[in-house]
Formats: C-alpha cells, structure tokens, sequence
C-alpha cells in the first residue's frame, strides 16, 4: 500500500484577518508555523517515507511544506504547480467574511464559499490583487490566469493535474501535497466520490495531515487525519 497525504498550509495572515485570500499570497502566522511544524511531527510518528512532494505555487503552502520537511530532516526538492492554488474568490478577494455576512447576508456568502458552481463576480484586473499583478504567476500561462472560480472551476484544474502528473507515482511512490481547502476539498471529492451536496459540507483543517491508502488499483484502503484531537467533529470518509 502507498500513501497520499493531503495537508492543507497551516494558518495564514489572512485566514486570522477572516479575509477572502484566494490567489493573493500571503505568508503564514506564527500559529501556522507551529501548526505545520506539528503536521510534520505527526507524519515522522507515522513513520512513513515519502517520496515525492508537491505544493501549490503560493507562500503559505511552500513554507508549510518547507517546515514538515525540515521535522522529517528531508531536503529533497519539490514540485510547485499552480494547478493545485486555492480557489480564485474572484472580486471577494481581500474582503473580509463576517463584514460580507453583514452586508449580503450569511447565506450568500455560504454560497459563494461552498457552492459547487456559483462564482463571485470577476476581479478587475486594475486591482492589485489580480493574479496578473503577482511575480509568483509570471510564468503561468495568461489564459490559465483566473479573475474568479467557482469550486467546479477548481476541481477540473485540480484533478487534471492530479490525473496527468500525480497518480501514476501512488504505484509504487508516497506523495506528499501541500495546498488548500479548496484545492484539497476538490481532491477529496474525487478520491471520496462525494457529491455537490457532501463537499459543501466538507471541512478541510489547517495543518492537520490527512493520510490516505490506496492500493496498486488507487482503492482507498485506509483513511485518517493524524491530530486526532482537531479531527472529531469533521467528516469521516
């Protein structure tokens, strides 16, 4: 049996800010550090090698994944993709989520947060917060450069990468992800087969390592989040 481990990036600056972050990168609190470096313990416990690692191109998930490795003393290098960024909040992006509860109501903005097709309106591409805008994405093709995604959005770039550039390795690999609770609730809708009304409910925690097994047929043969003590009131596969 082979591994993948899904960790999403500890806290961000902006998670603490109850902001919209999306593709804007912004780096992770003191609290993230310590929760990524507790994510890295955890894996060392589970005694479990791994092979390859991949992150998102965003700082929060880099250094997350750059923590973990330093906990493992692993120095291999790893994959940076942009298929596997957060979602794109489009012109939510930098707004804060409990003054736009105030303003449109809590519904619409679970709507806009965990709906499976619904999208902001696009962010303009004067602001600077656009992708566009960012040195991290000079190299991303612009028609791959999102100005708003609904989670639909992200689940087809997500599991393509997945697809293409993942899966073979789980053959005979462990792989290691670093990414983000919608690039990873997309990844969990795939692996889980879970419908549009399960992954609205689906919890993705910061810095909590969920290790999944899959047999030489990628049939998930075992299934666990590794802080057990953050793990009790999230959605069991």
């Amino acid at each position: 049996m082979n591994y993948l481990i899904l960790v999403r990036h500890g806290q961000s600056k902006w998670n603490l800010e109850r902001r919209f972050t999306g593709w804007v990168d912004v780096d992770l609190t003191e609290n993230g550090k310590i929760e990524a470096e507790k994510a890295g313990s955890l894996i060392k416990k589970k005694n479990i090698s791994i092979d390859l690692y991949y992150s998102s191109l965003q700082l929060r998930a880099n250094n997350t994944l750059k923590i973990i490795q330093e906990v493992l003393n692993d120095k291999k290098d790893f994959i940076k993709a942009w298929q596997i960024n957060e979602r794109h909040y489009g012109a939510l992006t930098g707004l804060n989520k409990i003054e736009m509860s105030q303003k449109i109501g809590v519904d619409k903005v679970y709507q806009f947060r965990r709906s499976w097709e619904m999208k902001p309106d696009p962010l303009s591409e004067k602001s600077p917060y656009h992708p566009s805008k960012m040195e991290i994405y000079k190299n991303v093709p612009k028609e791959n450069i999102p100005d708003t995604e609904s989670l639909k959005d992200t689940y087809e770039r997500v599991i393509k990468f997945y697809d293409e550039e993942i899966k073979n390795h789980l053959k005979n690999k462990n792989v290691l992800v670093s990414a983000h609770g919608n690039s990873i609730r997309a990844l969990c809708k795939y692996l889980f087969k879970l419908d549009s009304d399960q992954i609205s409910k689906l919890e993705i925690p910061t810095g909590n390592p969920l290790v999944i097994g899959l047999n030489e047929k990628y049939e998930i043969k075992s299934c666990e989040y590794l802080d057990k003590d953050r793990s009790k009131n999230l959605i069991v596969f």
